[in-house]
C-alpha cells in the first residue's frame, strides 16, 4: 500500500471528499519523493500534484505515479484547486489547519466556494509518518552512520584556536564528503561556557584547552534525518564538568536501554530526570528527553514530562539528555534510535565515553 492510500484508507475518504496537502514534508511523504513546491490534491481515485513550470519535469520523475496539473497566470494555484473539486464534485475538503495560515486558507476558501465543507486534517499524515517502513528505515540508519562517521573524522580537526564557526564547517564539510545530499538542520557548536545553552549558535569564540565542546549535528539523506549529539573534551575537564559527564552518559544510557514498543513517553522522561536530580543537577535538565525524527528533525511524539504517548515499534526517536550550568558550561548526549517490540537500535553509532583531545 502506498503512502497515499494509507492516507485515504485512514481517513475511510468519501467518494465526494478529497485532500489537499501544502506542508512539503507531508508532500514528499504522500507523493513518494516530489520536494518541489504547490499543492498535492488526493481523492478516493485521484492522485494529482499542482505546481508550476519551474517543478513540472521534477514532479513528472520523482512522482510517477501521479498526475501534474500545471498553474499559471491564468490559473493560479487555488483556480486549479477549485476546478479539480468542481469536476470530481467534492463536497467535503480536508486541509491541514496546523500549517495553512489563515489567510491562504481564506483565498483557497473563495476560491474552492462556501458550499464545501472543510474538515482539519488533524496530522492525520504525521501520525501516518511516526511508523517507518522498512525502506525509510534503511534510508535513515545510512543517515546516522554518516552522522556518526563524520564525528570520528573530525575529532583530529578539533585544536585550541579555531572558532566554534570553523568547527561546524569542518564538521559539515566531512558530512557532505560521506554522502550527506543535506544538513538535517543548523549544526549546533557550543564551546566552554557557551555550553550552557542548549541551541547555541556557534560563533567567533575560540576554541580552549579544558573546553567541553558540545556537537550537535546530522545529515540528511533521501529526504530522511539523523540527529547525533556528542560532547568532548579539549585537554583534561575540570572535575565538575567530568562529574556532569559522566551524569549525562548514565541518563543516556538508562533510558536508551529502556526503549520499547508500549513503553510510555512521559516514564522514559522522566526516568532521565529522576536520575539527574538525584545528583545535585536539579533544574539543570529543562529541555525534553527527545523526539521523534523522519522527513522533519522534530517530529511526535515526544519524550517529554507533556507527553503520555505510547512507543511503536517503528519509530525513530531521539534520547538526549544533558545538564546546563550558566558561567561553567554543559554536556549533552544524543542517540536517534529505532525503537523495537523488545528494545531498541541505536541509528547514531558513534562511540559514547568521554573524549579527550
Amino acid at each position: 500500500m502506498t503512502a497515499s492510500e494509507r492516507l485515504t484508507d485512514l481517513l475511510r475518504l468519501a467518494a465526494r471528499a478529497a485532500v489537499v496537502i501544502h506542508d512539503p514534508a507531508n508532500m514528499f511523504y504522500l507523493t513518494e519523493g516530489y520536494t518541489g513546491e504547490g499543492m498535492v490534491y488526493l481523492t478516493e481515485e485521484k492522485r494529482i500534484i499542482v505546481t508550476d513550470f519551474r517543478y513540472v519535469e521534477a514532479a513528472e520523475k520523482q512522482a510517477p505515479d501521479f498526475e501534474v496539473v500545471m498553474t499559471d497566470k491564468d490559473h493560479p494555484a487555488y483556480r486549479c484547486l477549485a476546478d479539480l473539486c468542481a469536476a470530481d464534485r467534492i463536497n467535503e475538503l480536508y486541509f491541514e489547519s496546523n500549517y495553512l495560515p489563515v489567510d491562504e486558507f481564506e483565498k483557497l476558501r473563495t476560491a474552492v466556494g462556501e458550499e464545501v465543507s472543510y474538515t482539519p486534517l488533524r496530522k492525520a499524515p504525521q501520525t501516518l509518518r511516526q511508523i517507518k517502513t522498512p525502506a525509510e528505515t534503511v534510508t535513515m540508519r545510512k543517515a546516522g552512520a554518516i552522522t556518526s562517521e563524520a564525528f570520528e573524522a573530525v575529532l583530529p580537526k578539533i585544536r585550541p584556536g579555531m572558532t566554534e564557526l570553523e568547527l561546524r564547517l569542518e564538521l559539515e564539510n566531512c558530512m557532505f564528503r560521506l554522502g550527506a545530499e543535506a544538513l538535517a538542520f543548523n549544526t549546533i557548536i557550543a564551546s566552554g561556557v557557551n555550553g550552557s545553552l542548549p541551541h547555541a549558535v556557534p560563533g567567533s569564540r575560540k576554541l580552549q584547552k579544558g573546553d567541553m565542546i558540545t556537537m550537535d549535528f546530522g545529515a540528511k539523506v533521501g529526504g530522511y534525518c539523523s540527529d547525533m549529539t556528542r560532547t568532548v573534551a579539549l585537554g583534561e575537564p575540570s572535575p565538575e564538568m567530568r562529574k556532569v559527564y559522566n551524569t549525562v552518559l548514565r541518563a543516556q544510557a538508562m533510558c536508551e536501554a529502556a526503549l520499547a514498543a508500549g513503553k510510555n513517553c512521559f516514564d522514559i522522561d522522566r526516568l532521565a530526570r529522576d536520575y539527574i536530580d538525584s545528583q545535585g543537577y536539579a533544574g539543570r535538565f529543562g529541555h525534553g528527553l527527545g523526539h521523534c525524527v523522519g522527513i522533519d528533525i522534530h517530529e511526535d511524539p515526544r519524550l517529554s514530562p507533556s507527553c503520555h504517548e505510547v512507543l511503536k515499534a517503528g519509530m525513530v526517536i531521539t534520547v538526549e539528555p544533558g545538564i546546563y550550568i550558566p558561567e561553567l558550561g554543559g554536556v549533552r548526549i544524543e542517540n536517534s534510535c529505532l525503537v523495537k517490540e523488545n528494545g531498541s537500535e541505536p541509528l547514531t553509532t558513534a562511540r559514547k565515553e568521554l573524549v579527550i583531545l
